[in-house]
């Protein structure tokens, strides 16, 4: 079995792989200076023929170590996850089938969102209950593509 250690979430390492979403950095002062608005966190992309959508996920919490095998991708739109509860998750992400993947770990209020054909595991909660507003393409034709890896992976805290 293959090993990856969890690194934390960080703008600059995730960068390649897409967007973290997170309350850090500049903002402005909306609704009679009672919030803060961090503007246009993420590069949206749902190709010419999808459109904006917003489901939810409830997703069985995982525990570590973590094994997979699975990785998958969306080659017509983007996929932002953000969390409905303060805890952390578990982000698996990778260049391609060939390539060793990585293991992020959110902070507990951070979110993501993949870049449009970013191989990525699957949604990997690690504590109850799971809940995550997705915001991916949504369209006629199918947008995913799975692979699994001959031998599985473990990530380790």
């Amino acid at each position: 079995m293959r090993h990856i250690r969890t690194e934390p979430l960080t703008a600059t390492s995730f960068a390649p792989f897409g967007d973290v979403l997170d309350a850090t950095g500049d903002f402005r002062l909306i609704n009679a200076g009672l919030c803060q608005r961090h503007h246009d966190r993420a590069a949206l992309d749902f190709g010419p023929d999808g459109r904006a959508g917003i489901s939810i996920f409830r997703a069985t919490p995982r525990a570590m170590p973590y094994s997979f095998d699975l990785i998958e991708r969306h080659p017509d739109g983007s996929q932002a996850f953000v969390p409905m509860s303060q805890h952390p998750f578990l982000v698996i992400v990778s260049t391609g089938p060939d390539a060793s993947p990585r293991a992020f770990l959110t902070n507990g209020v951070q979110g993501i969102n993949l870049h449009r054909g970013t191989w990525h595991g699957v949604l990997t909660p690690l504590h109850a209950p799971g809940l995550f507003a997705v915001v991916d393409r949504i369209g006629t034709t199918p947008n995913i593509e799975e692979f699994r890896y001959p031998e599985p992976w473990t990530v380790t805290a």
